[in-house]
């Protein structure tokens, strides 16, 4: 009987991991407006009405994926620094992390810069909260490596370097035409590096 159930939640969590993988590529090719209940159903081989199984209604379904990725990078990010070593290497290593996420989530990306004014209200005040909160990682460690700058100006070194490697999805695609990944990837880290230490 257990195992039933234990088969059961996970057929559950693996379709609301496709439900939500699928909704951000049908949101970043067509936009949140653009995208239909039964668009989404049909895109994981179920009927329209039965996303209500999963999600109460698209609104909370596009929440959940950017609520989603923002508690992602927060908590990536956390682990980086919390993971210790001197500020060079933290400062590498957060970088190599959100290239590594860059790449791997253009569709959110593409969807976080457009639909935001489309969450919740709940859902946008968290995705706010949880990107301050992964900046401020960032300020930390730039501050530790160039302390005579202010955290005002380290916020805004931040987003510029988050700015440059986000700006991937939109190239992305033109990118891998002549260039492999691991190239896009060590161009991406460079460029990043030298923004944050110029």
């Amino acid at each position: 009987m257990t195992t039933g159930l234990t088969e059961r939640s996970r057929a559950k969590a693996d379709r609301q991991a496709a439900l939500l993988r699928e909704a951000a590529r049908l949101f970043a090719d067509r936009g949140f407006a653009g995208v239909s209940l039964e668009d989404l159903g049909t895109a994981v081989g179920i009927t329209g009405p039965a996303v209500y199984r999963h999600f109460p209604n698209k609104r909370a379904l596009l929440g959940a994926i950017l609520v989603g990725v923002s508690h992602t990078l927060r908590d990536g990010g956390r682990g980086v620094v919390d993971a210790g070593g001197d500020a060079d290497d933290v400062l590498d290593a957060l970088i190599a992390f959100h290239v590594d996420f860059a790449l791997a989530s253009a569709d959110v990306i593409r969807v976080q810069d457009r639909e935001l004014d489309n969450l919740s209200d709940a859902d946008r005040h968290t995705v706010r909260r949880l990107q301050r909160e992964y900046v401020e990682l960032w300020v930390q460690v730039l501050t530790a490596r160039r302390p005579s700058l202010t955290a005002r100006e380290q916020r805004v070194r931040a987003h510029a370097c988050f700015g440059l490697i986000n700006s991937t999805p939109h190239s992305l695609r033109v990118a891998r035409d002549t260039a492999a990944d691991v190239d896009v990837r060590a161009i991406l880290r460079t460029m990043a590096r030298a923004s944050l230490t110029a």
